[in-house]
């Protein structure tokens, strides 16, 4: 796979802000995956992948959500959620990608899911983080992503709940199993912190 054709590939899927936006989310994932000791070409394939679909019409999605088997209940579920799953089977058959935490990191970066990977996490945080996102609570998950990414992605997923939770939007089952879990890995961490420093 030629990392030029993929950018360009993806670039021709997208607005030129969502284009901007990837460019950013692959120059966070790529500082953040250097500096966790992750493979950077690794999370750069993942972040120019992970919008791919997010422009593409509902029926295409559907259609796609369907074909591939992919879990029923997003249909019940905000749109903007359809494009992360799409986008991993998308990258499979198309880009002929079967490294599956690079497909799991495009597959959940918009909802996150429990037991997630340390590539997930920068995929999940990047697209969150990015420069250019300008929201309440976004520079707190930022100062958080520069030391501790469980602590972030249990920042950021708090965030999200609470504003689905605000404007009486559904949470996504998975994105409140995925903030439990990382609720009970920021303990874990925290107890074995104490227990080292005894």
């Amino acid at each position: 796979m030629n990392r030029d054709e993929l950018l360009q590939a993806t670039k021709k899927q997208l607005t030129p802000a969502r284009w901007e936006h990837t460019l950013r989310v692959a120059d966070t994932a790529v500082r953040l995956a250097k500096r966790v000791k992750i493979d950077p070409d690794r999370a750069e394939i993942a972040a120019i992948l992970h919008d791919y679909c997010k422009f593409w019409p509902d029926n295409e999605l559907i259609s796609w959500i369907k074909t591939c088997h992919l879990p029923p209940d997003l249909l019940s579920y905000n749109k903007e959620l359809w494009h992360a799953p799409v986008g991993a089977e998308v990258a499979r058959k198309e880009w002929d990608i079967e490294d599956e935490d690079i497909l799991n990191a495009i597959r959940y970066h918009t909802t996150g899911r429990p037991r997630m990977s340390e590539l997930e996490k920068i995929i999940f945080l990047a697209d969150y983080i990015e420069p250019g996102r300008r929201f309440p609570g976004v520079d707190r998950v930022r100062e958080l992503a520069e030391s501790d990414l469980d602590q972030a992605v249990l920042q950021a997923l708090n965030n999200t709940i609470i504003f689905l939770i605000e404007r009486g939007q559904k949470v996504y089952p998975l994105t409140l199993l995925a903030r439990n879990d990382m609720l009970d890995q920021v303990k874990r961490n925290e107890m074995r912190l104490r227990e080292e420093s005894i």
